[in-house]
């Protein structure tokens, strides 16, 4: 699979490109990934076909360039979390949780699609592997941290956190792909997901 390497860097380029991802993500939003064909893509974004195969050789090229770029954005959020570490364990787990969140939803089309195309394409099972991977293994080190502070003592700190991050992403996309993501309230998600992340790692018997 491949990207937008083939784009050329010049203004009109740019603007084409962005034209044809602004569409993608209108009929990703009306019809999911699945449903989607680089006809609809075309059809919303009033171009060529040859200005579509300029960039991406097919639907699925797309979203791979979509989905390495979350990567990125989620792994830049992820390190300024960890600046985070001289606060109060909720303040840092509802800072997370924010990151979560906002980058879901900024990049929702994104996480549908991969999370979609994940369930029939083994290439895009193992971009969504290494998507949660990240967020598993930087969650299970702070489970590691607690559980060394006297908190959730005994817990497996690597299957705790793949249930917080199978909960981040299933909460995520029930509210924000299966509903009208407008109207969802974005501080009352937060704060949920803060409280139920907050309460599995930091107890003590």
């Amino acid at each position: 699979m491949t990207g937008p390497e083939k784009a050329r860097p010049t203004k009109r380029g740019r603007e084409t490109l962005e034209a044809i991802d602004a569409a993608a993500r209108k009929v990703i939003a009306k019809k999911g990934f699945l449903k989607m064909r680089v006809a609809d893509i075309l059809a919303e974004a009033g171009r060529s076909p040859a200005s579509f195969y300029n960039y991406y050789e097919s639907k699925e090229a797309l979203l791979e360039s979509w989905a390495r770029q979350f990567q990125v954005d989620a792994r830049v959020r992820a390190q300024a979390n960890r600046k985070l570490v001289g606060r109060e364990p909720r303040q840092r787990v509802e800072a997370s949780a924010r990151a979560h969140w906002e980058t879901y939803r900024e990049r929702l089309a994104e996480m549908v699609g991969v999370f979609q195309l994940a369930m029939v394409n083994d290439d895009f099972a193992r971009v969504w592997d290494e998507l949660c991977d990240e967020a598993i293994s930087g969650i299970a080190e702070e489970v590691v941290i607690a559980q060394e502070r006297g908190y959730c003592p005994g817990v497996d700190p690597r299957l705790t956190a793949t249930a917080i991050v199978g909960m981040l992403n299933m909460f995520s996309y029930e509210k924000l792909a299966n509903g009208s993501a407008a109207g969802v309230d974005d501080e009352a998600c937060i704060a949920t997901l803060t409280e139920i992340w907050f309460r599995a790692v930091y107890w003590r018997e």
